[in-house]
C-alpha cells in the first residue's frame, strides 16, 4: 500500500538530489566502462555472473531478471559478450535446460578491472548517494 503521507517541499528537493547523484555515478560509470571497451551492459553483465552467493556463475534468466530485460535479449547480449571472449556458457548439470554464463579469464580481467573503480569512486562521492526517504 503507498505512503499517503503528504510530500512536502523538501521531499522533492530530497528526490531530486538523489536521482541527481544516481545519475552521476551512472553517467561516470558509462564512461568508466566505454573507455575500457566494453558497454555498460557488458559490464553489468559480467559483474552480475558474480552476483550470487556460493558460486562464479549465473543462468541467463538470472541475468535477464538482474538487468531487468527480456531474456531473449540478455540471450543476445551473452552472445555478444562471448564473442569478445568475455564469457563462456556451458548447459547446467542437474538441468540440462539451463545455460549457466560465466567469465573468461579476459572477462575476470576486465570485470576486475571496474570493479576496483567504481569500488573508488563510490569510496569517494558515495555518501551523496543516500537515500532520501531512509527510516
Amino acid at each position: 500500500m503507498p505512503d499517503t503521507d503528504p510530500l512536502h517541499k523538501q521531499d522533492f528537493e530530497a528526490l531530486s538530489e538523489f536521482r541527481y547523484q544516481l545519475r552521476r555515478f551512472l553517467r561516470f560509470s558509462e564512461e568508466a566502462v566505454q573507455a575500457h571497451g566494453v558497454t555498460p551492459q557488458q559490464y553489468l553483465l559480467m559483474l552480475h555472473t558474480q552476483g550470487f552467493a556460493e558460486r562464479h556463475w549465473a543462468t541467463v534468466g538470472e541475468l535477464a531478471e538482474r538487468l531487468q530485460m527480456v531474456p531473449h535479449g540478455a540471450v543476445a547480449l551473452v552472445k555478444r559478450c562471448q564473442a569478445q571472449g568475455l564469457v563462456q556458457r556451458q548447459r547446467g548439470e542437474l538441468d540440462r535446460r539451463e545455460v549457466q554464463v560465466s567469465l573468461t579469464e579476459k572477462g575476470w580481467a576486465v570485470l576486475a578491472k571496474l570493479a576496483a573503480i567504481h569500488r573508488e569512486e563510490l569510496k569517494t562521492s558515495g555518501n551523496r548517494l543516500r537515500l532520501p526517504f531512509s527510516g
